[in-house]
């Protein structure tokens, strides 16, 4: 692992490192504030997937976490959105191929050599911060934005015991159903639409549902609702009895604006969670 930077940040210290993955076949670059309390001992932790065309960098810099996580006393987790460098590949289009993995082991060339994004954040990833850091793995929590609100709440209900709380900002809801999924699933696993049930949250909450805490803020002035398909989580979270909060904010768009001004609440309801 390389260290790329280290930054003092609100008590605590905000870092970005990179490393080689054994999961994707090249180099990875992450993001993670500790807070002050990490230098006591493991503190709990709270990963937050990016979005279509994000790096680590991006909720890093705009979301505004890093405050309120000091506050709770909560370390935050930064991933890349996709493997990138000489020999991935890649597409044209913003919303395949580098800086969207959708979160997915891929099986389809050309990206099942490297897209191998599920693998990655499951296991590769949390093996190296939990050795190299003072991270609790019995205290985690995740949340996303967009494409990472989907692989949140993907991950949260596929990996039943890994998680105590998960929240999601203008998640991807239903991308079996949408034209931000049907296209990136079929690319990445194949026209085999049974394969893609396991990565649509929507149809997860419906079967398994989640056990735990789940918050969702969606802008109801989102310029992607048609794509991201709230309402079919919303049932499915009704249908399903979840314990949930599904919140639809007026006025509010899919920006980082938007992000920012909920990410308060969203610490706090993972800091819940993970000091219960």
């Amino acid at each position: 692992m390389e260290t790329l930077s280290e930054n003092a940040c609100f008590g605590g210290t905000q870092g970005v490192y990179k490393h080689a993955s054994s999961a994707t076949g090249t180099d990875m670059t992450f993001g993670l504030f500790q807070p002050a309390e990490a230098l006591d001992g493991p503190v709990p932790v709270l990963w937050y997937l990016s979005g279509l065309t994000c790096t680590h960098e991006n909720a890093m810099t705009k979301a505004g976490a890093q405050a309120w996580a000091a506050n709770e006393g909560i370390a935050l987790i930064f991933p890349d959105t996709s493997p990138r460098g000489e020999g991935v590949a890649d597409d044209e289009a913003y919303d395949l191929g580098q800086g969207a993995g959708f979160y997915v082991n891929a099986t389809q060339d050309p990206w099942a050599k490297h897209f191998r994004m599920w693998d990655y954040l499951v296991e590769d990833l949390p093996e190296l911060v939990f050795n190299e850091f003072a991270l609790d793995s019995e205290r985690q929590g995740i949340t996303g934005h967009s494409m990472g609100g989907h692989g949140a709440l993907t991950m949260a209900m596929t990996l039943t015991d890994r998680f105590r709380s998960v929240s999601a900002f203008a998640p991807i809801a239903n991308p079996t159903a949408s034209d931000w999924g049907r296209k990136q699933l079929g690319a990445y696993l194949g026209d085999d639409d049974t394969k893609w049930a396991a990565h649509d949250a929507s149809l997860l909450m419906a079967d398994k549902g989640f056990d735990g805490p789940v918050l969702i803020d969606q802008g109801a002035s989102d310029q992607f609702l048609d794509l991201l398909k709230p309402e079919a989580l919303a049932a499915a979270i009704a249908a399903k009895r979840q314990e949930a909060t599904f919140r639809m904010q007026p006025g509010y768009d899919h920006s980082y604006y938007f992000v920012s001004s909920f990410m308060e609440d969203h610490v706090a309801f993972h800091a819940d969670a993970l000091y219960a």
